[in-house]
């Protein structure tokens, strides 16, 4: 299979999730956590700027773990995906949301009309395609002027110490690595991460702070109050895929404004970046 980018998209990656969303379709993530993560995510989303038959798009909807969320906040949710395996997880999640239409596109090709879009949203999918830039740009030619925009985009963790730069670096020739095995493989020594490296450095931040200890700048502590699943499902995602771009958050703000987009604010807690943005 030719797996040479088109349409800006990389097929690996795009067969890739698929397989990642098969294996991990969230049936396993709890309600309350589910609305927490989310939370974390959408706490700057403008939702009072929304009307209530408002009309908007999930770029990369994955399994549709979000849009589940959100689909009944407003009118219509386009569930917009290069996976046609990711749209059968997100179709089988959404099945009780008759307000979600399925778009098989990338964000290269998008089969939805310019300024058409009351808000749209794109969560940690952008920094997996060949040009992020043009992907953000052709996000926001959907929404029509005044519409919010959010997206996710790994940070260069120019907010941490200098030497979290240092254990990336370690840790991504081991992604170069993984992320090249059969998908058997793949899985199977991602899980192994999240078993023996994820769970307990996390675990181990949870009793740290327990003690009243900051464990911020600590690696993993994200996930310290995470369920082992969300961290079985995260190291597939960061190890098992082929295509990574980080970013600071000055070039996401650069990027947002050449996209078109005004009135920008970024998330200061994590997930990092976090940012929304209003079209001009």
């Amino acid at each position: 299979m030719n797996d040479r980018p088109t349409a800006n998209v990389d097929v690996s990656v795009t067969r890739g999730f698929g397989d990642e969303w098969t294996r991990f379709d969230q049936t396993q993530l709890a309600q309350v956590e589910r609305q927490a993560i989310f939370d974390e995510y959408f706490r700057i989303f403008p939702w009072d700027q929304l009307s209530p038959g408002a009309i908007g798009a999930d770029f990369g909807c994955g399994s549709g773990r979000w849009a589940a969320v959100v689909a009944p906040r407003v009118g219509k949710l386009l569930c917009v995906d290069a996976s046609a395996q990711a749209l059968a997880v997100a179709r089988r999640t959404l099945r009780d949301a008759p307000n979600c239409e399925f778009l098989e596109a990338s964000v290269g090709a998008l089969p939805i009309p310019e300024e058409s879009l009351d808000f749209a949203y794109s969560l940690g999918v952008l920094h997996h395609i060949p040009d992020t830039a043009a992907g953000l740009r052709a996000c926001v030619t959907t929404l029509k002027k005044g519409a919010p925009f959010l997206v996710y985009l790994y940070y260069k963790f120019d907010n941490r110490p200098f030497w979290y730069a240092w254990i990336w670096k370690l840790t991504e020739a081991v992604r170069w690595a993984v992320s090249r095995l059969p998908f058997p493989l793949r899985y199977t020594v991602s899980q192994l991460l999240a078993l023996l490296v994820y769970w307990p450095l996390a675990r181990g931040a949870a009793l740290m702070e327990r003690f009243g200890l900051n464990v911020n700048t600590m690696p993993l502590s994200y996930y310290r109050d995470k369920s082992l699943y969300v961290m079985r499902t995260d190291a597939l995602d960061r190890f098992g895929t082929r295509l990574e771009r980080r970013f600071t958050r000055s070039q996401i703000e650069q990027m947002m404004k050449n996209a078109g987009l005004k009135d920008i604010r970024f998330n200061d807690a994590p997930p990092y970046w976090c940012a929304v943005g209003i079209k001009s």
